[in-house]
């Protein structure tokens, strides 16, 4: 008989069963829903709504079924619907039906809103602990690549030589939004829905707080149907996992090109490629390709979820249990997603010379040029007018701007003089833009100093602002 079937004169019809059923995706939560469970019949105990000897069984079974559901001893069955009654089942099976006392003072409604904030509390400081081994590895680009000089773009068109560390603390911090935003959120996560029944409390005399502590929740969630409808955590969760997989495509996007024979800037490890069944010389970044594609998934997931939810009345309906695939499933496509990426970034060649030969074979350095005039005095329009006409006239000779004589330069403006060759050097032009936030290399090993505290400073809160049983 299904646990809540007193009050049926007929079986779920099987079709039926198989629709409403979670419990293939659910499972994940297992470990979520003993943890909560343990802290809930310890606080039924302390409360005396049950006995002790009652509470004590309750306890020691639900440990062994965590065992049999860690080590797949365990049969998790459809019939039951969800992890909850999965678990209630096994309790019961296991130390009789001592096990339905249980579920004295709480509802399915409550309890799965807490198995979520306990998943996603885990999955935040994951998330902030993969996104710190990225930007550690980009890091290590970034210090060794201090003197690397390639092209930066604007519109995919070269635009201004830039180090190499430079475009990689960018993503650094970048991803440091990510982990920000991730740590904001736990505030919001970590409130137990625990206590809320149904949708209107319980008459028993229970101790959320108690509870509260023992899952080191920082508070409770004040209105008991709030508590059971809210899934605002779960959508500013999605919300952030689509940032950090927008990024993270951003990211593949330039090792996919970067990497191609057009640019040649990079070659990623072998460890990270594969191959083509057919034509044996190819190399494809294929973690970064695929990357790129999952980030879509992770969209999708975040609009089903708003979608789902705009039009449910309080409190809980059964809209809400696709609540659960999504957010597993982005967790799990961010997880894979950045364990890859740090040790692909660390282990990427830079092709040093290849970006440097780049930079040589452009205009990037034209708005120096421009630069140069104006500082010579001439008014910024008219430098760059002049240097429009000097690059044209490159292009319509196939040579750069540092293949001009001075003779031909002074054809255009006469305040040119012998410096310019220096001031069109790429190390000298990158160097020169020592701005804070610059190219420059003292600028970007700022940078680099700022990037390495945050990094310290995510760990400090992995370690000490993140608590858990």
């Amino acid at each position: 008989m299904k646990l809540w079937g007193g009050r049926f004169t007929k079986p779920t019809n099987q079709l039926v069963e198989e629709y409403t059923a979670s419990i293939q995706f659910d499972k994940k939560l297992a470990q979520y829903d003993i943890q909560g469970s343990l802290a809930h019949v310890k606080m039924l105990k302390a409360c005396g709504i049950i006995p002790v000897q009652d509470a004590d069984r309750i306890s020691d079974g639900l440990q062994k079924v965590a065992a049999s559901i860690e080590n797949g001893e365990a049969a998790l069955q459809q019939e039951y619907e969800d992890i909850h009654m999965n678990v209630e089942k096994l309790l019961i099976n296991e130390i009789g039906t001592v096990g339905g006392k249980l579920h004295t003072g709480r509802s399915r409604n409550d309890q799965v809103a807490l198995d979520m904030r306990l998943y996603l509390r885990d999955t935040v400081a994951d998330l902030i602990r993969l996104l710190t081994e990225v930007q550690a590895s980009l890091c290590k680009q970034a210090e060794a690549n201090l003197d690397t000089v390639l092209p930066g773009y604007t519109h995919l068109q070269r635009a201004q030589p830039v180090l190499f560390a430079h475009h990689m603390l960018a993503y650094v911090f970048m991803f440091q939004r990510d982990a920000e935003r991730l740590k904001d959120s736990f505030k919001r996560i970590n409130k137990l829905p625990l206590g809320a029944g149904a949708l209107a409390g319980t008459t028993f005399s229970i101790d959320r707080e108690y509870v509260a502590k023992e899952l080191h929740f920082d508070g409770i969630c004040e209105n008991s149907l709030d508590a059971v409808s809210d899934r605002d955590f779960v959508v500013e969760f999605l919300s952030d996992a689509s940032l950090i997989a927008m990024h993270l495509s951003r990211m593949s996007e330039e090792l996919v090109q970067w990497s191609s024979a057009e640019f040649n800037f990079i070659e990623l490890d072998d460890a990270f490629c594969t191959g083509s069944s057919m034509m044996p010389q190819k190399k494809n970044p294929d973690v970064p390709e695929l990357v790129r594609g999952k980030t879509g998934r992770v969209y999708g997931h975040l609009h089903g979820m708003l979608t789902m939810l705009k039009g449910l009345p309080l409190a809980y309906n059964k809209d809400m249990q696709e609540d659960k695939e999504g957010m597993l499933d982005a967790a799990e496509t961010l997880r894979g997603a950045l364990a890859l990426f740090a040790p692909m970034i660390e282990t990427m060649h830079v092709k040093k010379e290849s970006m440097y030969q780049a930079v040589r074979a452009d205009y990037s350095n034209a708005t120096d040029l421009a630069d140069y005039l104006t500082a010579k005095g001439m008014p910024f329009r008219h430098s760059h007018e002049t240097v429009g006409r000097i690059v044209l006239h490159c292009i319509n000779h196939h040579n750069y701007l540092q293949d001009l004589t001075l003779d031909e330069f002074q054809t255009f403006s006469d305040l040119i003089e012998e410096d310019i060759f220096d001031a069109l050097d790429p190390e000298t032009i990158v160097n020169a833009r020592r701005s804070t936030g610059g190219t420059a290399r003292q600028s970007v090993e700022e940078q680099l100093t700022k990037a390495e505290a945050m990094l310290k400073d995510n760990r400090a809160w992995l370690q000490t602002d993140y608590s858990h049983s």
